[in-house]
């Protein structure tokens, strides 16, 4: 484990993203508005972590630039969802406040990525 780690620290590190966005949404109440809510939360959080691992077995450089620009995307929607759950949920607003901060770094983590490829 500690080799994958020391190759691919980004993998770990939006794996863990998603291992977090999940640990939120099982805590949030489910109703007629955190329902839709959560559901664009998993499904944009968790994308940003699988993109990235197709990103990592692209079979080119516009696969690879285009598999960045996904995870840059679901990192802003995921931003997105983590305000409107924290609106919807008084109880869950420093979590998705500490999430929506790890979200923005992955974003700007990915533009970077993605500028630096030609």
């Amino acid at each position: 484990m500690n080799k994958f780690l020391n190759k691919y620290p980004l993998e770990e590190r939006t794996a863990l993203f998603s291992e977090n966005i999940i640990s939120l949404c099982k805590k949030a109440p489910k109703n007629i508005i955190t329902i839709p809510i959560i559901d664009q939360l998993i499904r944009s959080g968790l994308s940003i972590g699988a993109n990235y691992c197709e990103a990592n077995g692209a079979a080119s450089k516009k696969d690879f630039k285009n598999k960045i620009f996904i995870c840059k995307k679901e990192s802003k929607e995921t931003k997105y969802w983590l305000r409107m759950l924290a609106k919807s949920t008084d109880s869950l607003v420093n979590e998705c406040r500490k999430l929506w901060k790890e979200a923005q770094e992955l974003t700007m983590i990915f533009s970077k990525i993605a500028s630096n490829t030609h």
